[in-house]
């Protein structure tokens, strides 16, 4: 006290002093008068003390007894206002502490005094106070009496004084234990040993503890003593005592001054000994008090419990537990137990009110709930406490439900019910408090119509009590109704967020130094030692904390749980609902970094439950968690009460109407915005604590799943929801709150995901499994039905995988894997994001930028692209559709990067298969454009063959022709790509065959691929060659005609790249393959009509069957390898076996010759042509050894590679100067080997026979279908001998040239079809050779030609010639049969409407001009070799002869007049050059028999058969008698002037054939005389007078001869005798009548002959002429002149003709006699 120390201050209590004694002395002068002396004597003193002390106020304190005694003494007076001036002036003395113990002790004796007189009791309340707080004088028994007088201050009648007395006792306490504390502080530093605190209960004093402790604790004794009711120790004098004053003494004191029990053993022995045992035996009435049981039923009455000491002893065991739980670990086990206990159903209302405020006292202290679980729940036989408490705040929740509170006035809606114990129906309004009509909606919770508010208590966190603080209220207090609950609520919220808040941030603790004991590890400076100690201490540590953490959160979460879903399904207030959902989340976080799985799943599910529906069947949510709480019971009131489950009548707003997923019960489904809340607190757990959810994610996404879908949202791209209307069923309904909700749900829903990114790898595989398996249950649920499938968690994994692009390698495989299967499910919607799905990832797992980078790291990008080609096992064509684009999108943006992945990405592409859709044939065929346009040059070269693959497959689709088409040209363009970079892909390929090669050695397997022999670059050639090959036998035929003429191209432009061994499997493998494919192919094609092309495309008739397709084919294949033979033939002839592959070759000419199509082997001969056109080729040896030579001027190498074994030319240009060119000086030309050339064309000679015997042999039966070869085959195949004979010409024999004969015979014999012959002939009328016939008569002039240059040996051949000719010559008159088939001569076979529909007839053709053409080949030939021995001998003049006949004799019946006409010539042609040579060998006999062929060859031509036709015109006839008349001329020239080297027979033919000529016109036949009206008047002239010359001027002639023609001529007149008179006699009796037609012709004849007659005799010499003849011929006359009278014209006519010659007769007769006898 600085302030009264001053010297102005002591000053002034000097002078303060003096006035009190004066006014003491004054105010006491009358009635006191020795307190007056006593006051003056003071005065005196004080003065005195002044003046002596420099110290002035300890000589005060010395001598304060007497300085006080005068004030005494005026107390001592009990006059008021005397006591108040004293009391003032001891109270100054004190304040300036200048008091003794002595005068301290008589104040307190003074005013003891006082007290008991009951005078200024305020003042003397004052006096103590100022007497113990200023100083420590006053002690033991002065302070106790001090303190026994503010006691009984207390119990006075006056409410002030007690008041005030109860406020002062408070205080004097307060200084007590105060004093103690500060003496402890002095003694701090000496350090005293602990003296055991003996067992006895010393009431007097504790000689162990100093002064001030001793008060204290006699204090605090005396206080246990008094609220027990028992004597005090030490406070003498009570007189009275109440419990609860005494109880809020002991609370204060333990509240105030816990370390004085903690530091000192004598105090807490006081505690354990007296506090807690007075506290259990004062609970006592309310632990055994049953609310509803009356004292009457129970024998012993039950003391009622009583509100202020039940409240006070909760408030002391509230300290108690809370400052001295160490001390007092057993008692503390009992107060709790009873607290538990108060919270029964069965207490009052306002006993479970205070208990459940005590319990939130502790439920903030949750280093304090530690410790309990630590002390009681972790010990083996100790009451869980913890867990009660948890459990008993729940039960109270639930019993509050339950059971309507009693003890409270009804509330304003209860009003009507009386029943207290009964359950309390709530009207319909309940939550709605109607209070002056107007409605406010409270807060509240509601369950199952029990309706309580919840009241605003506390702040969160701060334990602030209401009925614990009425320390005034003596009655128990009306609990307002939810108070209980609003405080067990937030007992809840509390204990949960210190046990979570507190548990989280020691974790975090251990885990920072975890690391930094990990990272100090990790550095070199620690010594091992040390370093291990402190880590394994570390550990321990941990584990102990660990083991408690694990055991607070077992022992509440079950309790915990209950009680929160109870208030969560009844919660009714959004802020309510929010911090239960906040205090479930946070346990389940808790739980889950505990690694606690079942009650972390607990927790989640009850969250799940509250986002969902009531009632909404979801299986996950029912199974995890139901074992773990259906067993929890909590008994209340002796009946057990099991878990609530959440009620469905809940008054909550609806805000979404939606369909329910696929599975629950259908119609619809209602979300109230508390489904909402309890979503978005899901997704904030998941959100924030996803790390920890392991395999709750499940429940958790499950949950989220369902909502997702009752609220329609639906995927968009990346995987993120978006609101989208629901596909069936009633439409989802959204109010507008949860319209302006969803974009932020699916955002955060989005952002769930994002964070994934966040998850270390082990929570982020749990996150990919449980979207896994909650794909597979939406699958399941998919099957079968096709409605809208549940997609949540497909997108999810999309929208995963996407984020966590950076670590893709750890999920890649569950989550492809996963999703590949998704594509596979039957439904649509389903696949196709499965697919979307998968296809995003892939994307953009090949653009994320990788670290390193995906170039080079080859393994992740094969792993990337992987899934792409799993697809290609998926048949839905959806999915592959997906994939394809997917492929597009990766060529278009990563197409140049790709590297090692080009065979799967190509694989895709070929895994295409033909059935499935043109669609998606023609995406993959435009991905596969695309590689081949722009990516073949960024491949690695090894993936070029699979290129050539997959275009190859696509020419096989059958799908879309045009796709077929292109990828043909693709190849075309590849092949050309080989071309063009060739050196480069050889180079590459070279040196990855080494690379495997020796791969393969040390494995020790073969190196298997392809064409393994040839070098790597021909291998993708032949790779190449083959599939356009495997294209050429496409069924379709368009597709067969592009690859063919596509491979025919490239080997004929590219195949000089080959090396020459490859050559030999080109002609093998590729070549004759597919000859020997397409042949059987075309033989047994179909042959019926194909109606249409498909679509509207009409068919042309050539192509309109399969076979006329495949025709096409043969003759295209057949014409491409016939081509490379003939261009290529200097690279295929040094290969060992080529005489082999020419006979295989001219084997497949053979068999297309013989095929029974005109198209086919028209064209297997045009190949024959080629490959016989062939000049002997330049043989290429192997490869040139040396580089050319200088004096080489063509260029050829363009490049030649290094290398021995591999070094090849790339010649680009192919002429024969340059492959001339390519061998030096030192190294000539080889020239072929003749003799294998012969063999080659003698092989060429044999096919050529073999197909023309086989091709011309007629069928043996004939029917509409059978074969019969074209003409412009035959021609062709007639027009190869003549190339071919050049070439084996030196061994041609007579053999051969009779096969010659016969195949020529045979094809000209071959009959035409009359639907043709127009085309063939261009008219009947004409007469034109076909070409056919053309070329077998150049083949028969090659051959005569050959024969007439040739040796000696080959002119026998002429006769073989001779005979073919004349055997064509017979066909003017007998067309050559062929077989038994029926031909029309062409004249017939005209076309009319009528045959247009019926089967073709087959027309023999017009041989005329052939058989005329012939003839005058044969004369020509016979002109130039009648001499030749062979000809001579062979008698080739009679066999024409014998040949003419057939026409001459026919004469007019031949098919064509030219016909015998030309004969005639012929014939007189050849007779002018025969007869002489026939003359010349008259002698060797080798004519002898020509003589009577020629002789009736006239015969039958002069006197023919045949009846000239009708229309034959005078003209004409004349011209044909002229014939006639040349052919007598002949014999009169010829023939009858060599008589004598003529056989006899003959001449006499001869003569006998002249006769009959002249009188040919005597025909005994009058029908023949009609007929011949003109009669061959010149020729009978001719006769006559060759006849009359021979018979008269040829002296030679024997008589025989001369009398032959004398009979000849006498019978001649004889007949002409007869007719006349005939005549004449028929006209006498015809009368006027002429006669018959025929008669009158006759008669004609007659006259004319006998004119001519006379005329021959006339011109012969007058002495050839016989006598008689001439009177035979005079005698005629009058016969003649008889005829005068006839009346017809014509006769006149020819009589008058006849009668002019009789004129020379007219002379006289001279010398008769001697004309006669001469």
């Amino acid at each position: 006290m600085s302030g009264t120390n001053s010297p102005e201050a002591v000053k002034k209590l000097l002078e303060n002093m003096q006035s009190d004694l004066r006014a003491l002395s004054l105010e006491c002068k009358k009635k006191f008068p020795p307190v007056k002396e006593a006051a003056e004597s003071g005065i005196i003193k004080v003065k005195t003390i002044a003046a002596r002390n420099t110290e002035i106020l300890a000589a005060l304190k010395e001598n304060s007894s007497e300085v006080v005694q005068p004030f005494l003494m005026g107390c001592g007076t009990k006059e008021p206002k005397i006591t108040q001036l004293c009391l003032a002036a001891v109270q100054r003395l004190m304040s300036h502490e200048v008091v003794s113990e002595t005068a301290a002790g008589n104040i307190i004796n003074m005013l003891w005094q006082l007290m008991e007189n009951s005078l200024e009791e305020l003042k003397l309340l004052q006096t103590v106070l100022v007497l113990l707080t200023t100083n420590t004088v006053v002690h033991d028994e002065a302070l106790s009496k001090a303190i026994v007088l503010c006691f009984r201050l207390h119990f006075t009648k006056d409410n002030i004084t007690n008041n005030t007395a109860a406020a002062t006792v408070r205080q004097v306490v307060t200084v007590v234990f105060e004093r103690m504390v500060a003496e402890d502080e002095r003694h701090r530093d000496i350090i005293e040993q602990p003296i055991l605190v003996q067992g006895n209960s010393n009431r007097r004093s504790v000689s162990t503890l100093k002064p001030c402790a001793k008060d204290a604790y006699m204090l605090f004794q005396d206080l246990c003593q008094l609220v027990n009711a028992d004597a005090p120790y030490w406070l003498v004098g009570m007189t009275e005592m109440t419990r609860t004053f005494g109880l809020e003494l002991l609370e204060s004191v333990l509240n105030d001054f816990p370390q004085v029990f903690l530091q000192h053993q004598e105090f807490s022995f006081l505690l354990k000994e007296r506090v807690c045992p007075l506290v259990i035996k004062l609970f006592s009435p309310n632990i055994k008090f049953r609310q509803g049981s009356g004292s009457s039923s129970s024998p012993a009455p039950v003391e009622k419990p009583y509100f202020p000491i039940c409240m006070r002893l909760l408030r002391v065991v509230s300290v108690l537990i809370k400052q001295f739980y160490s001390l007092l670990v057993t008692e503390c086990e009992i107060f709790l137990s009873l607290l538990v206990k108060f919270l029964d159903a069965d207490k009052p209302q306002w006993l479970r009110a205070v208990a459940v405020e005590s319990i939130h006292r502790l439920c903030v202290q949750p280093q304090l709930l530690r410790s309990f679980c630590q002390s009681y729940d972790m010990k083996q036989h100790s009451t869980k406490v913890f867990r009660d408490i948890v459990n008993a705040l729940g039960s109270l929740i639930q019993s509050l439900f339950l059971v309507p509170p009693t003890g409270t006035p009804a509330a304003a809606n209860q009003a009507g019910s009386s029943n207290s114990g009964g359950p309390v129906s709530a009207p319909a309004n309940s939550g709605m408090l109607g209070i002056g009509g107007g409605v406010t909606l409270l807060p509240a919770f509601e369950y199952r119509g029990t309706w309580i508010p919840i009241l605003t208590i506390t702040v969160q966190g701060s334990a602030k009590a209401t009925y614990l603080e009425m320390l005034d209220k003596v009655e128990p207090p009306n609990i307002p109704e939810g108070y209980a609950m609003s405080v067990a609520f937030h007992c809840l919220l509390d204990l949960v967020r210190g046990i979570t808040s507190m548990i989280e941030e020691e974790l975090g603790k251990v885990e920072t130094e975890y690391q930094v004991t990990t990272e100090a590890a990790s550095s070199p400076t620690q010594s091992s030692e040390q370093e291990s100690q402190s880590t394994s201490d570390q550990m321990d540590k941990e584990i102990v904390s660990r083991a408690v953490w694990e055991e607070m959160v077992n022992a509440c979460w079950c309790g915990l749980l209950a009680a929160l879903s109870l208030l969560l399904d009844a919660s009714t207030d959004e802020a309510a609902t929010e911090n239960i959902l906040k205090a479930e989340l946070t346990m389940a976080a808790l739980c889950g970094r505990l690694g606690l799985v079942t009650s972390r799943d607990a927790f989640i599910t009850a969250i799940c439950k509250g986002s969902l529906p009531p009632h909404y069947a979801l299986t996950i949510l029912n199974t995890t968690t139901a074992a773990a709480l259906s067993n929890k019971s909590y008994s209340i009131q002796g009946q057990s009460v099991m878990m609530i489950s959440p009620s469905s009548e809940s008054h909550q707003q609806v805000v979404a109407v939606g369909q329910p997923l696929a599975g629950q019960p259908q119609g619809t489904v209602m979300l109230t915005s508390k489904n909402i809340q309890c979503m978005r607190t899901l997704l904030n757990l998941a959100h924030c604590h996803g790390a920890v959810l392991g395999t709750s994610w499940q429940l958790v996404l499950a949950t989220l799943q369902h909502l997702v879908w009752i609220l329609g949202l639906k995927p968009s791209s990346g995987g993120a929801l978006k609101p989208g209307r629901a596909v069936e069923g009633p439409s989802t309904v959204l109010t507008t709150a949860v319209m302006t909700d969803l974009p932020v749900i699916s955002n955060i829903l989005s952002r769930l995901f994002e964070s994934s990114q966040y998850l270390d790898d082990v929570s982020l595989h749990h996150l990919i499994n449980a979207l896994c398996s909650l794909s597979l249950e939406a699958m399941d649920m998919a099957y079968g039905n096709n409605k809208e499938p549940s997609l949540f968690a497909v997108a999810k994994l999309l929208e995963t995988g996407l984020v966590n692009m950076h670590r893709i390698e750890i999920l890649w495989r569950p989550l492809t894997g996963h999703l590949l299967e998704v594509c596979q499910h039957p439904n649509s919607r389903m696949r196709e994001w499965g697919a979307e799905a998968l296809t995003s990832l892939i994307k953009a797992g090949l653009t994320f930028n990788h670290d390193p980078p995906l170039s080079q790291n080859q393994r992740l990008q094969l792993l990337l692209l992987n899934p792409l080609k799993e697809m290609s096992s998926i048949n839905h064509p959806d999915i592959r559709l997906k994939q394809l684009e997917c492929v597009l999108q990766i060529l278009q943006s990563q197409g140049d990067s790709l590297g090692p992945g080009w065979p799967l990405v190509l694989g895709v592409m070929g895994a295409i298969r033909n059935d499935q859709g043109e669609s998606l044939i023609r995406t993959a065929f435009q991905c596969l454009q695309l590689v081949v346009t722009d990516f073949l040059p960024t491949m690695p070269c090894t993936c070029l063959q699979i290129v050539v693959d997959v275009a190859g497959s696509f020419g096989l689709h059958n799908q879309e022709l045009n796709i077929s088409l292109t990828s043909i040209g693709l190849l075309w363009n590849i092949s050309d790509y080989f071309f063009q970079r060739g050196e480069v892909i050889e180079k590459e390929l070279n040196k990855e065959e080494a690379a495997q090669q020796k791969q393969a050695e040390e494995k020790g397997v073969l190196l298997h691929r392809p064409f393994h022999p040839a070098p790597p670059f021909d291998c993708l050639w032949l790779c190449l060659y083959a599939k356009l090959g495997e294209l050429c036998v496409d069924p379709r035929p368009a597709v067969r005609k592009s690859a063919g003429q596509t491979l025919f191209s490239t080997i004929g432009a590219h195949g000089t790249l080959l090396q020459h061994s490859t050559w030999h499997t080109v002609i093998w493998k590729v070549l004759f393959h597919l000859l020997d494919r397409v042949r059987e192919s075309s033989t047994t094609a179909d042959k019926e009509k194909i109606e249409s092309g498909g679509g509207n495309i009409l068919i042309h008739h050539s192509r309109d069957t399969a076979e006329k397709q495949w025709a096409e084919t043969w003759v295209l294949t057949l014409a491409g390898v016939a081509r490379i033979f003939n261009t290529r033939r200097y690279l295929l002839q040094p290969l060992g076996d080529f005489s082999r592959a020419w006979d295989v070759l001219l084997d497949h000419i053979q068999s297309a010759a013989l095929s029974k199509n005109n198209e086919v082997s028209l064209a297997a001969l045009k190949s024959f042509q080629e490959i016989l056109q062939i000049v002997s080729p330049v043989r290429d040896s192997d490869k040139p050894e040396t580089p050319p030579a200088i004096n080489v001027t063509v260029p050829v190498l363009i490049g030649s590679m290094s290398g021995s074994g591999l070094s090849r030319p790339f010649v680009r240009t192919d002429s024969i100067g340059e492959r001339l060119g390519r061998y030096s000086s030192s190294e000539p030309p080889i020239v072929t080997d003749e003799l294998e050339d012969l063999n080659l064309w003698w092989a060429a000679w044999n096919t050529w026979y073999r197909i023309g015997s086989e091709s011309t042999k007629p069928p043996v039966t004939f029917d509409k279908l059978t074969f019969i070869p074209s003409q412009p085959f035959l021609t062709a195949l007639i027009q190869i001998f003549p190339a071919l004979y050049q070439h084996i010409k030196t061994g041609f024999n007579m053999d051969d040239l009779q096969k010659l004969g016969v195949i020529l015979h045979s094809a000209v014999s071959v009959p035409i079809s009359s639907d043709a012959s127009p085309f063939i002939l261009p008219s009947y009328t004409e007469a034109v050779l076909t070409s056919l016939q053309e070329a077998v008569l150049t083949a028969l002039d090659v051959l005569q030609k050959a024969i007439c240059v040739g040796s000696e040996n080959m002119q026998i051949m002429y006769p073989a010639i001779f005979d073919q000719l004349l055997a064509f010559v017979e066909f003017s008159c007998k067309p050559p049969q062929y077989g038994q088939l029926e031909t029309k001569h062409i004249a017939n076979a005209k076309y009319n409407q009528i045959q247009l529909f019926a089967p073709a007839e087959w027309v023999a053709l017009n041989y005329v001009p052939f058989a005329e053409r012939s003839l005058e080949v044969v004369v020509d030939l016979y002109q130039k070799t009648a001499c030749h021995k062979a000809v001579v001998n062979e008698k080739v003049l009679q066999n024409i002869i014998k040949t003419l006949r057939v026409p001459l004799s026919l004469k007019y019946s031949c098919p064509s007049e030219s016909t015998w006409k030309l004969a005639v010539s012929s014939l007189l042609k050849v007779l002018s050059i025969g007869l002489p040579v026939a003359r010349q060998h008259a002698s060797s006999g080798k004519f002898d028999s020509m003589w009577p062929e020629l002789a009736n060859t006239f015969e039958d031509f002069l006197f023919t058969k045949s009846i000239p036709p009708d229309n034959l015109s005078i003209q004409e006839f004349q011209r044909n008698e002229s014939i006639d008349v040349e052919v007598v001329q002949l014999i009169s020239t010829e023939i009858l002037p060599y008589a004598n080297f003529i056989p006899k027979e003959f001449v006499g033919q001869i003569m006998t054939m002249l006769n009959k000529g002249s009188i040919h016109s005597q025909s005994s036949s009058f029908t023949e005389a009609e007929i011949d009206i003109r009669l061959r008047e010149e020729f009978s002239k001719m006769c006559f007078e060759t006849l009359l010359q021979f018979s008269f001027s040829n002296k030679v002639t024997t008589p025989q001869e001369g009398y032959i023609s004398r009979m000849a001529l006498s019978v001649l007149l004889k007949r002409s005798q007869d007719v006349l008179h005939r005549y004449i006699e028929d006209e006498r009796l015809s009368g006027k009548c002429p006669l018959p037609r025929q008669q009158v012709t006759e008669i004609i004849f007659v006259l004319k002959a006998v004119s001519t007659l006379i005329d021959s005799l006339k011109k012969t010499q007058p002495e050839n002429v016989d006598g008689n003849t001439w009177a035979q011929v005079i005698a005629l006359y009058p016969t003649l002149v008889e005829c005068i009278t006839c009346s017809s014209s014509e006769v006149c006519s020819a009589l008058k003709d006849a009668l002019v010659p009789f004129k020379d007769f007219m002379q006289p007769p001279a010398s008769k006699v001697q004309n006669g006898e001469s």
